[in-house]
């Protein structure tokens, strides 16, 4: 598997994605809003895209389904539940689905309700483990539940699915938000010197080669994976005195998500 991380540039700071075969050089674009760099990209690798994956509805994750499509008739793929709001999709993607790209790919379809209640995520294994998860993580960061979502559902996305993986899991987010998250978490955690490194490591980095985490950083950095840690709980009773003395981690959660919905 072959993977391109395509930074858009834009004011929502998105990646998207395309993820080669390299027997066939047939291609999945994930979430294409540019749809300009994503052929170009096509076309400079040689590669023939053939699938399109939308991981769910918002327009900067659509926008560009059109315009690639045309290009190449490729087939468009979501979340079973998207169908009224993706037009054109072709097939409806459930947990457990595979998708296949050429010859040599497999990526595993994960429902993973949260930001969106249609959302899902793509899980490859294998020699180059990833999870390619549109708006429901971010590096450093969990999606917002605004428009569509619920952060119950988003928890139990964390809890059930994400957190499982194997620490391995190369992290592809949909949009680049690390700076910010990271202080984020510094100001839940003052103490977490993992991630003031990170922070001062990727203060200056370039986009266009941006750092590709793993779950075991994530757990290392995250606050929304952190839910245990004794100091991201002290942090929190500061804004929140009511909360119990050993507040349950979906408790934290929440409250965490609420914080950063402000940030």
């Amino acid at each position: 598997m072959i993977v391109e991380q395509i930074w858009t540039g834009n004011a929502y700071r998105n990646f998207n994605y395309l993820i080669a075969c390299g027997e066939t050089g047939e291609a999945l674009a994930i979430d294409p809003l540019d749809s300009e760099k994503c052929l170009a990209m096509a076309k400079r690798r040689g590669w023939n895209i053939t699938q399109v994956l939308n991981t769910h509805e918002h327009h900067d994750h659509i926008g560009g389904n059109d315009a690639v499509i045309a290009a190449t008739g490729a087939k468009l793929l979501a979340h079973k539940n998207a169908k009224s709001r993706i037009p054109g999709m072709d097939k409806g993607l459930d947990a457990g689905d595979v998708v296949r790209v050429g010859r040599s790919v497999e990526l595993e379809a994960l429902d993973t309700p949260g930001h969106t209640m249609s959302h899902v995520c793509l899980l490859s294994r294998g020699d180059h483990a990833g999870l390619f998860c549109g708006d429901t993580l971010f590096n450093a960061g969990a999606g917002n539940c605004h428009n569509g979502g619920h952060p119950n559902e988003l928890y139990q996305t964390f809890a059930t699915q994400l957190a499982k993986l194997p620490d391995e899991t190369r992290i592809y987010p949909g949009h680049d938000y690390i700076a910010n998250n990271l202080e984020f978490t510094l100001d839940r955690e003052p103490d977490n010197k993992r991630a003031a490194e990170l922070l001062d490591q990727i203060s200056d980095q370039n986009t266009d080669d941006a750092l590709v985490s793993t779950l075991a950083m994530e757990k290392e950095v995250n606050t929304f994976f952190r839910l245990h840690s004794p100091s991201v709980i002290a942090a929190l009773r500061v804004s929140f005195p009511d909360l119990p003395e050993n507040p349950d981690p979906k408790t934290v959660f929440i409250k965490l998500r609420e914080l950063r919905n402000s940030w």
